[in-house]
């Protein structure tokens, strides 16, 4: 069974962005020595525009060979005439609302997400799958995921977009690493207990 990891940037206090969405504001803390660590252990994160900026295009996959973002990391894309955000990757974008994908590399999931996600799960892949926002389908998807590596930025909103958007019950995991950098960002990894 392939794993589902939740990949996910937040601040202090567990927001991933403002109320709009936004992160911006963390963009400063991904440094020399920051970006060293993700093109190194987690390359297939970074979009296909970046990885092309940096001339790591050509990187085979480490951890994930798939990606499932939501319509809203997807729109950021779009808003700048990006169809393929990770055309490295298999690419699922969950929408109620988009039709129709409007880049043949990604399937749009408008119905049964979870079904679909297990789907991928079930699949015949060494690598996993890279869950990249938004915090209601972490919230839609909280029973699938077998993994969250959480960059926390050294910075407190005291309001915004949470983890995850939406209610349930008690879920546990095991901290299995933690990597501190210079910038105070710390980078926790935890395995979902059976």
């Amino acid at each position: 069974m392939r794993k589902l990891t939740y990949f996910i940037a937040c601040t202090i206090d567990g927001f991933i962005g403002d109320e709009s969405g936004d992160a911006s504001f963390m963009y400063p803390f991904v440094d020399e020595e920051f970006l060293s660590y993700l093109k190194a252990e987690f390359p297939e994160t970074i979009s296909a525009q970046g990885r092309r900026a940096l001339g790591i295009h050509d990187l085979e996959p480490r951890r994930f060979d798939t990606v499932v973002q939501g319509r809203g990391s997807y729109e950021v894309a779009l808003k700048e005439g990006i169809t393929s955000p990770y055309d490295h990757l298999r690419e699922y974008v969950a929408s109620r609302t988009l039709a129709e994908s409007p880049d043949p590399h990604v399937e749009i999931i408008g119905d049964d997400l979870v079904a679909r996600v297990r789907e991928l799960k079930a699949g015949d892949s060494r690598f996993g799958i890279y869950l990249c926002g938004g915090s209601r389908l972490a919230g839609e998807l909280h029973e699938e995921i077998d993994e969250l590596v959480i960059k926390t930025y050294p910075v407190a909103l005291g309001t915004g977009m949470p983890m995850f958007g939406s209610g349930f019950a008690v879920t546990e995991f095991a901290l299995d690493e933690v990597r501190v950098f210079d910038n105070g960002v710390v980078v926790r990894t935890y395995g979902r207990k059976s």
